[in-house]
């Protein structure tokens, strides 16, 4: 008998009631064993015996009752086994009918399937076509730009080389110092004409100038010099507290003075050159942090009569100065536009003397003209007379012909 079996055999109720009237038998024989080994008195075991005959009709009771549950649990079994028959005819049934319309549905959702997985690769093909196509202009418009990206690297390339070049240039005070000059040359061969500047002039004290304006007196020539205080600047720019940007700003202050007392005594000459000097700073913003921060320093160049100039304001000076050299050189010129206007005076008042002189002349010619026409027209008339030869007299005396001799 296997496990499942014996599972079922216990949840059946015939089996249980037998179980439980065993037991109960067994319960009172025990009982019985166990009065009888006692030695129970008498009386003991008369009530023992009445319990137990007591006990045995409600044994019979129950073997009574259980036959008669027997029955009930037969007509039961019978009922339930028809129910179940019937039930499981009708599951039948039904399942079938479920199985009907679920055949159909499947075939209908397959035909549906069918028709729209065909609209669906139909799509997805026109899809794949126009994503072809713009996959296509994108790649071309993406390669267009992967162009203009790599102009774009090869330029910052470039920079970047030109900002290296740069910072060796002003890592080094010499070629600092010719960048300067380079930059002041070419903001001033732009704003100046040719002959009015000379670059890298030597004056009478023996310095050298970076640029000398031929300006007119007053002021006379004035001079720029190029400077750039790149390590103090760039320790301020570099100053991460307080105290470091207070220790920068003085150490700039001090390099700008220096500059300008550089500048006020060699290139500020009395009766060779202006009584100021500019000095050009290539950086805005070094020309900034000074007006910003360090406003005395500027003041003491105004002092000094040396004049701080930025990029940007070198070309509006410089401006002011082609304005004057224009204006001076007008001024020049006026004496010899003068000069020019006298002698085109005398001239024009002896072309009209000469005119009217031409014109007597010409007066005369035409009365001479006009005695030659009358002339002429009466020979005509005296040589028509010959030719038809009509000597009548017309009123004129005969001209007296000279005599000669012989």
């Amino acid at each position: 008998m296997t496990r499942n079996e014996l599972d079922l055999l216990l949840q059946d109720p015939l089996v249980l009631l037998s179980l439980a009237a065993a037991v109960v038998l067994l319960v009172i024989v025990l009982l019985v064993v166990t009065l009888v080994r006692a030695g129970r008195t008498a009386r003991a075991s008369d009530a023992l015996t009445h319990e137990l005959l007591r006990l045995g009709g409600d044994v019979q009771r129950l073997g009574a009752g259980q036959s008669q549950l027997a029955g009930n649990l037969q007509m039961v079994s019978d009922t339930q086994a028809t129910a179940q028959l019937t039930v499981i005819q009708t599951v039948e049934t039904r399942l079938n009918d479920v199985q009907q319309r679920m055949a159909d549905r499947l075939a209908e959702n397959a035909t549906r399937s069918n028709r729209a997985l065909a609209e669906m690769q139909e799509r997805m093909r026109e899809t794949l076509h126009g994503t072809s196509e713009k996959t296509t202009n994108s790649l071309t418009q993406l390669r267009e730009r992967l162009q203009v990206i790599d102009r774009a690297q090869d330029n910052i390339t470039k920079l970047s080389g030109d900002v290296l070049s740069l910072q060796d240039i002003l890592s080094n005070k010499q070629r600092r110092g010719m960048f300067g000059e380079i930059q002041l040359t070419d903001i001033v061969s732009k704003a100046l004409p040719a002959d009015s500047y000379t670059l890298q002039t030597t004056l009478s004290n023996g310095k050298r100038a970076d640029c000398l304006v031929h300006l007119p007196n007053p002021p006379g020539p004035i001079v720029i010099d190029a400077k750039f205080p790149f390590e103090s600047f760039e320790q301020l720019a570099a100053a991460e507290t307080k105290e470091q940007m207070t220790l920068a700003l003085r150490a700039l202050g001090q390099a700008v003075k220096k500059h300008i007392r550089d500048i006020s005594e060699k290139y500020i000459l009395e009766g060779e050159t202006a009584d100021g000097a500019i000095m050009f700073l290539p950086s805005e913003a070094i020309y900034a942090e000074l007006h910003a921060r360090l406003p005395e320093v500027v003041r003491e160049g105004f002092a000094a009569r040396v004049w701080i100039v930025s990029p940007t304001t070198c070309m509006a000076t410089l401006n002011t100065m082609r304005a004057i050299l224009k204006d001076s050189r007008m001024r020049e010129q006026a004496g010899a536009i003068r000069r020019e206007l006298a002698l085109l005076h005398a001239d024009t008042e002896r072309l009209v003397t000469r005119v009217g002189n031409l014109d007597r002349h010409f007066s005369q010619a035409r009365k001479d003209v006009d005695d030659i026409l009358i002339s002429g027209e009466k020979a005509g008339k005296r040589a028509q007379r010959l030719h038809s030869f009509d000597f009548a007299e017309d009123g004129e005396a005969a001209p007296r012909l000279p005599v000669t001799d012989g």
